[in-house]
C-alpha cells in the first residue's frame, strides 16, 4: 500500500511516499480503506517535535515517541473510509461500513489503509457529510467537545475563543452557541467570514487588537492557540469565570493564582471516547454542527499541505484525499 513514512524529524521535506506492506488487522481490529484523512497542527507538530511544552516534558516525550524520529513512522490522527476487513473477534462493524476515526498517538492515518480496534475512536460516519467533510471531525470535533463541556457553558454567558478560526475553533464556535453562549471569535481577518458564518457573535483580529486589552469581561476564555498573556486572561475574566487552555502548559503557580480569585484555569487534559464521537455525529446529522474544508490536496503532495498548514494561516481544515 502507498504510505506517507517518517524517519526522522525536521521540516515537511522529510516525508516521503513509498509502498509497504498492507495493514493487517488483528482479531479486535478493523481494516479501513481510507478515502480521506486530514492534516492537523499535531501532525506538523509530531513531524518537527517542535511541542510547545516545557523541557523537562519534551525530553519524556522524546523518550517515549522516538529520539531521533517518530517510532510511528507513518503519522496521522484523523481519517475516513471503509471497513474492508474485520479481525475475527470484531461484533461491532461490518465490512463495507462508512466510519470515520482518530487514531491518536497511535498514528497510521497517512496511508492508503489503516487499522483500529473496534473499541476505540471509531464510529460510523455521519449520513450527511462526505468522507472528506468526516475525516475533518474526530480530532478538532472531540477536543472542543471536551473543553466545551469543561466551560459548563449557560445560556446567555460570554465566551471568548481564542484561535477560533482552526480545525478545533470552528467546532468550539458552533458547540457554544449550541449552548446558548455570547461567541467572541479571535483569529486573523481573513478568517472572519467563516467564523461568522459558523456562529460568532463577534470577531476580533488577533494582529490589530489585543481582546485581554479590551476592558471586556468574559465568562469563559478558551485559548486554543495558547498565546494569550496568562495575566491579560486573568484581568478579562469575571469572579467566577473559567480559563481554558488548549495548546500548552499551566504552571502550578497559574492554577494556584486563578483559585485565590475563584477562578478556575484548566489545562490539556483530554477524555477521548467513542460515545463522544457518536455524540457529535449525531449533532452533525441533526444539522447542528458542520465542518469547514479550505483546501484538498492528493496523497502525492502531503508535503505541501505540512507546509501550508505549519504557517498556521489555514481557515478551518486541510484535507487529503486518498485515491
Amino acid at each position: 500500500m502507498k504510505a506517507i513514512v517518517c524517519i526522522k524529524y525536521g521540516p515537511p521535506e522529510v516525508l516521503h511516499l513509498k509502498e509497504v506492506p498492507k495493514a493487517t488487522p488483528k482479531p479486535n481490529e478493523i481494516l479501513i480503506r481510507n478515502h480521506a484523512i486530514t492534516v492537523i497542527a499535531g501532525d506538523c507538530e509530531m513531524r518537527g517535535f517542535n511541542f510547545s511544552y516545557p523541557l523537562r516534558l519534551r525530553l519524556l516525550m522524546r523518550l517515549a515517541v522516538g529520539l531521533r524520529g517518530p517510532r510511528k513512522t507513518i503519522l496521522g490522527q484523523e481519517l475516513a473510509g471503509v471497513v474492508e476487513e474485520i479481525g475475527e473477534n470484531v461484533t461491532l462493524f461490518r465490512e463495507g461500513d462508512q466510519v470515520f476515526a482518530a487514531t491518536g498517538f497511535g498514528m497510521g492515518a497517512y496511508a492508503e489503509y489503516t487499522c483500529v480496534s473496534e473499541k476505540g475512536l471509531v464510529a460510523s460516519k455521519p449520513t450527511n457529510m462526505t468522507f472528506e467533510e468526516a475525516s475533518t471531525v474526530p480530532i478538532g470535533g472531540l477536543e472542543a467537545l471536551h473543553f466545551m463541556r469543561k466551560a459548563n457553558l449557560q445560556s446567555g454567558q460570554k465566551i471568548v475563543i481564542n484561535g477560533a478560526g482552526g480545525s478545533i475553533g470552528i467546532f468550539a464556535i458552533q458547540l457554544a452557541k449550541y449552548w446558548g453562549a455570547d461567541v467572541t471569535a479571535v483569529d486573523i481577518a481573513r478568517k472572519f467570514d467563516m467564523m461568522r458564518t459558523l456562529g460568532a457573535d463577534y470577531v476580533i483580529d488577533y494582529t490589530e487588537e489585543d481582546f485581554t486589552e479590551s476592558g471586556e469581561i468574559y465568562d469563559v476564555i478558551f485559548d486554543i492557540v495558547g498565546k494569550a498573556t496568562f495575566s491579560g486572561c486573568m484581568r478579562s475574566l469575571g469572579g467566577d469565570g473559567i480559563y481554558l487552555l488548549g495548546n500548552g502548559w499551566l504552571s502550578r503557580t497559574d492554577k494556584m493564582t486563578a483559585e485565590r480569585s475563584n477562578r478556575q484555569a484548566l489545562g490539556y487534559s483530554s477524555d477521548y471516547q467513542s460515545k463522544h464521537l457518536v455524540y457529535l455525529k449525531e449533532l452533525i446529522e441533526a444539522g447542528t454542527i458542520r465542518t469547514f474544508i479550505e483546501r484538498t490536496y492528493p496523497l502525492e503532495e502531503m508535503v505541501e499541505a505540512h507546509r501550508y498548514v505549519e504557517t498556521g494561516q489555514k481557515i478551518g481544515n486541510v484535507v487529503i484525499t486518498v485515491e
